[in-house]
């Protein structure tokens, strides 16, 4: 075959390896998280899970998962709202990693959960997955009244106890949805705490004792550029929680923050503890630090003893009455 009449291959424009790349032709290649399994009852935990379209306008879905036995509307459980990490650019809400850690999760705090897939960057930059969880929240919230268009929520989700969890750039959205509560009331739905792991924060300058090495902190802004091109840097509000607002306008009573040793990010949740402590916010806040563990260890090694130790601490935070 005569190859002189073919294409080119496109050159790279941009290598944020190992996550992603993006090419001059504005095609992205995902390295890692592009695994999915469907919706399906696990046998392993007894949690039954499916898919539902919450934004038919951009095709986005949730998961929902519900324990085995659960069949008394008398006895409702809480309402978790999951929002997973990769640097708004990588994984999803389907990925195995995730669907078995929400399987487990579930089954271990006896809640219902809602996972929430959102769009991506860099082709729909931050606040894109902002936007989409929000409008994911707002379907939920419409099953408050039990007239919703899902049964499971309906009928066995308690809207007084409502929960959010992010983990990774999961955090940093959820950080901002309970920002942006008090703003936007959702009636009937009670945002009781929220739980934020390994959170994606940064900012221009260190804190703590976080690394100072010019080219670390050089690939970590190189990360966040690429998922919100029309940034202001790594003091942007989106980035850093610390700019622009007050964490006493904080629109839940209860915070449960995780932060790892070895994560690069540890220092990022301490701050974020500590200064929510400091704002005037008026509700309990506890922050837990799992040693030797690097950034979501819990994830890549679900069984471990720090994982199983951290999913207890977690399951105890949504059941306290």
């Amino acid at each position: 075959m005569d190859s002189s009449n073919s294409k080119p291959a496109a050159e790279v424009a941009q290598d944020v390896s190992p996550m992603f790349k993006i090419y001059e032709d504005g095609r992205v290649e995902r390295l890692i998280g592009n695994e999915i399994v469907p919706p399906s009852f696990d046998p392993k935990t007894s949690v039954d899970s499916k898919d539902v379209v919450y934004s038919p306008e951009n095709n986005l879905s949730a998961r929902l998962y519900i324990p085995k036995n659960t069949n008394n509307p008398n006895h409702k459980l809480p309402l978790v709202v999951y929002i997973y990490g990769g640097g708004f650019c990588i994984y999803s809400a389907f990925h195995p990693t995730y669907h078995n850690y929400v399987n487990t999760l579930v089954s271990e705090a006896k809640v219902i959960a809602v996972s929430v897939d959102h769009r991506r960057a860099p082709e729909n930059p931050v606040p894109c997955a902002h936007e989409d969880s929000w409008a994911a929240l707002k379907w939920v919230a419409s099953h408050a009244d039990g007239q919703g268009p899902e049964d499971w929520l309906n009928h066995y989700a308690d809207f007084e106890r409502v929960f959010i969890y992010g983990d990774s750039a999961g955090g940093n959205i959820a950080h901002h949805m309970v920002m942006r509560l008090p703003r936007e009331i959702l009636d009937g739905f009670n945002v009781v705490g929220i739980v934020l792991a390994h959170t994606y924060f940064w900012g221009k300058e260190p804190v703590g004792d976080e690394n100072t090495d010019a080219e670390t902190r050089a690939s970590i802004e190189k990360m966040w550029r690429a998922a919100c091109p029309g940034t202001s840097g790594c003091d942007d509000p989106q980035i850093n929680p610390f700019v622009g607002s007050s964490l006493a306008s904080l629109g839940c009573k209860r915070v449960q923050v995780h932060v790892a040793e070895k994560d690069l990010m540890r220092d990022r949740g301490w701050f974020y503890y500590e200064k929510l402590k400091e704002s005037g916010w008026g509700g309990e806040a506890e922050i837990v630090e799992s040693k030797g563990e690097p950034h979501i260890f819990y994830l890549l090694n679900p069984t471990c003893d720090s994982a199983v130790a951290m999913r207890k601490k977690i399951a105890s935070f949504f059941n306290e009455i």
